[in-house]
């Protein structure tokens, strides 16, 4: 593919802008980065808070330890997080050069200051609004559809910048302005990307997923977080190079649920994913001793791959994330040894046809668990090609040819799942 090609600068971009560093679970880091713009445009301390979040913020803020707080977890705590101690330039990593002094000021704020915390409904799956007040002073800030997008700018009621947003419904749920064409994702060309590209277009990015991901995922060996699904897999099951993928990728997860301080590369908006959809595939280069190219252009397929795969069912639903990441690193893995297409495409296929029930209930420690089962059927999908053994079109969900089960995945997600997501958040909330 010619690095003219519409195609080949395409899914360059998309790669530009899908792997970033992030800190901490990304839905709390967008609130905590639309508080830190608010009190930038505010400019001083506020004496009230008032959050605005859709059903899907809740439920994947609900459960988890926001970074560089000291242990604190949930929305009011994500909003603190970015007013107290946030560096709005900093998007996703907003929060993470807190003070200890600012830890400290966290839990004063929230023992003194009025935080309100209530569900909206704009049509948007994704939706933040964060009001901040001081004396007659206010700033509000919007951010919808992916974690850094900005979509309104207020102060004292007048309007500092306001974006356009879909009108329609549909629109709404699934359009990402400002973003790179997913549409033009398919397998065919994503594997020929990542057999031409250029290695120098993609070698900043990559080294740097490899890099914060690696750490983050033996850091959680090492350390005790989470229900510790990555140590427990290695210590029932083994070592070979598929358990170690499959514990390295759970294991990162297992420190990032918990609070871990270090940064990772997200995938489709998530850190979760962007650890599954990479971890696994760097754990068999090592074995494997692949080249260094080789590995990067592994890591272009996996990705690629997670993204198109997410494109139709969103960045947030109740089909969880990590079916979506670890069949790709299976994909991934597929490459490393040689595989081309048709063991890309089966192994896909297969993978899908075992984890796609696999539902989204917040981000939490058992996010792990879920990494390792999805992890797991990627591999698993491969050796069954290997094996000359496939799931067949008809076979359920399984349609013939890859992008005719895709397509039917990101129905299952979008509009199948769409009133279980709606009862997973009501179980959530009746539990409190």
């Amino acid at each position: 593919m010619n690095q003219t090609n519409k195609r080949y600068q395409t899914y360059l971009q998309i790669l530009r802008e899908e792997l970033v560093p992030a800190m901490g679970c990304t839905e709390p880091i967008a609130i905590a980065y639309a508080a830190a713009k608010g009190r930038e445009v505010l400019g001083s301390i506020p004496d009230c808070v008032e959050i605005g979040v859709s059903d899907n913020i809740i439920k994947n803020v609900k459960s988890v330890i926001v970074p560089n707080t000291g242990g604190l977890k949930g929305i009011e705590a994500a909003a603190v997080a970015g007013i107290v101690g946030g560096r709005a330039d900093m998007l996703l990593e907003v929060i993470s050069q807190v003070t200890p002094e600012q830890k400290e000021e966290m839990k004063t704020f929230l023992e003194k200051v009025p935080v309100r915390v209530k569900a909206v409904d704009n049509g948007m799956i994704f939706d933040i609004i964060i009001q901040l007040y001081c004396g007659n002073e206010s700033a509000k800030v919007r951010i919808c559809q992916y974690h850094t997008n900005i979509v309104c700018v207020e102060k004292n009621g007048e309007i500092l910048y306001d974006a356009d947003v879909p009108e329609n419904s549909e629109d709404k749920a699934n359009a990402e302005i400002g973003l790179a064409d997913k549409t033009l994702l398919n397998i065919k060309d994503i594997i020929e990307f990542a057999d031409t590209c250029e290695i120098e277009d993609v070698k900043a990015v990559l080294d740097t997923q490899i890099q914060y991901n690696t750490l983050i995922a033996e850091e959680g060996l090492i350390g005790d977080y989470g229900a510790n699904i990555g140590s427990t897999f290695l210590k029932f099951y083994g070592h070979d190079v598929r358990n170690r993928a499959i514990a390295k990728a759970a294991a990162g997860s297992d420190a990032r649920m918990s609070g871990c301080e270090m940064p990772v590369v997200i995938n489709s908006g998530s850190g979760n994913q962007g650890i599954t959809v990479s971890v696994p595939v760097i754990e068999y280069a090592k074995e494997l001793f692949v080249s260094k190219e080789k590995l990067y252009r592994a890591l272009v397929v996996s990705n690629l791959i997670a993204v198109h795969e997410k494109t139709g069912i969103g960045r947030l639903s109740a089909y969880c994330g990590a079916v979506s990441a670890g069949c790709a690193a299976g994909c991934g893995i597929a490459y490393l040894q040689g595989g081309g297409y048709n063991e890309i495409a089966h192994t896909l296929v297969n993978a899908l046809a075992i984890v796609s029930g696999i539902i989204c209930d917040g981000a939490k420690p058992s996010c792990a668990a879920k990494i390792a089962s999805s992890v797991e059927a990627g591999i698993l999908g491969y050796h069954m090609y290997k094996n000359n053994q496939e799931f067949k079109g008809g076979d359920g969900i399984v349609n013939t040819g890859v992008e005719a089960t895709i397509r039917n995945i990101g129905r299952l997600g979008r509009d199948g799942m769409r009133q279980t997501d709606k009862e997973i958040v009501k179980i959530m909330m009746d539990e409190e």
